[in-house]
């Protein structure tokens, strides 16, 4: 089974207004509300290519209660903990310009903390577990680390999408896959990436450091993937990006689902840049019909001839 995590999800609170005036009254003309975090997104993905799933996490409050009730209408297995503050509201505000709002989340408490650790090590053999997004407040910043060597000891294949930090402290443990945009990786090592050999260059470092497979996402100029021996790279199909927001999530959950269905690393890495374009050229989450269309626009090459540092 396919578990996902998402330590503070939130609604994402979606709304258009013509053009925004800054102290006046501003009337929307179409607003939207979705479940928000990314590890709920890569469930909701995994759930439209027909690939089961578990989400796990803290949610409270009647913001909450509208998650657990989106997912069970969209038929996902959820496990969540129930913590005594609201889950929080995300604001997207769309006019001439983007702005966003985003809320702090619910306070997790240390019995809180316990109870979803004690969830994941309930994990068998042959699970896969991912890790998406931001830790929650006031829980241990070492929780994703905590988790990896837990799940790395028991044969357990661990997915991180996170970044700083936290992603580098669970190399050691050997992840399965990690999925950091261009410009994370250009945080980690303290430089800027901006071609697909930089990007290679320094995705085979993180695979030294010790990650299985490394995706690193180049907005438009397609994808980059590194594992122990070789290196590959995509292109993105083509298309009119309507929004941005989980796009990354729909790549991880094309990427493990397709891989857990078939086993086969490049016929997954196709399937994943489709899904995270077919989300960026639409206004949810990515449709299995919409990705499929889009497959046979991508192309994968390999990279040979050994990358120069």
């Amino acid at each position: 089974m396919i578990y996902t995590v998402t330590l503070n999800p939130s609604i994402d609170y979606i709304v258009e207004v013509d053009q925004f005036k800054v102290n006046q009254l501003n009337r929307t003309k179409r607003d939207t509300k979705f479940p928000g975090g990314k590890g709920i997104n890569v469930s909701r993905v995994l759930n439209r290519i027909n690939v089961d799933s578990i989400a796990l996490g803290f949610l409270g409050g009647f913001t909450g209660s509208f998650i657990q009730d989106f997912l069970k209408g969209e038929q996902i297995q959820t496990d969540f903990i129930e913590v005594s503050e609201d889950t929080r509201i995300n604001v997207k505000l769309k006019s001439d310009s983007e702005t966003e709002i985003n809320g702090l989340g619910p306070s997790i408490s240390s019995l809180q903390y316990e109870q979803i650790l004690e969830k994941i090590k309930q994990l068998k053999s042959g699970d896969t577990i991912i890790l998406a997004g931001n830790v929650a407040p006031n829980m241990p910043s070492d929780f994703y680390e905590t988790v990896s060597k837990e799940c790395g000891n028991k044969g357990i294949d661990v997915i991180v999408d996170t970044s700083g930090p936290s992603l580098l402290n669970v190399l050691k443990h050997k992840p399965f896959l990690i999925k950091p945009n261009h410009h994370e990786l250009g945080e980690i090592f303290e430089t800027e990436v901006h071609t697909i050999e930089e990007a290679a260059l320094y995705g085979k470092k993180l695979v030294a450091l010790g990650a299985k497979h490394v995706i690193v996402s180049m907005a438009g100029d397609g994808a980059v993937l590194c594992t122990s021996d070789k290196i590959y790279t995509a292109n993105v199909p083509k298309g009119n990006v309507v929004n941005s927001v989980g796009a990354g999530d729909s790549l991880v959950a094309g990427f493990v689902g397709t891989y857990k269905k078939t086993g086969n690393l490049l016929e997954s890495f196709k399937f994943s840049i489709a899904s995270g374009s077919a989300t960026a050229f639409s206004a949810d989450l990515c449709q299995k019909a919409d990705i499929e269309r889009l497959v046979s626009q991508i192309e994968v090459s390999e990279i040979t001839g050994g990358v120069k540092g």
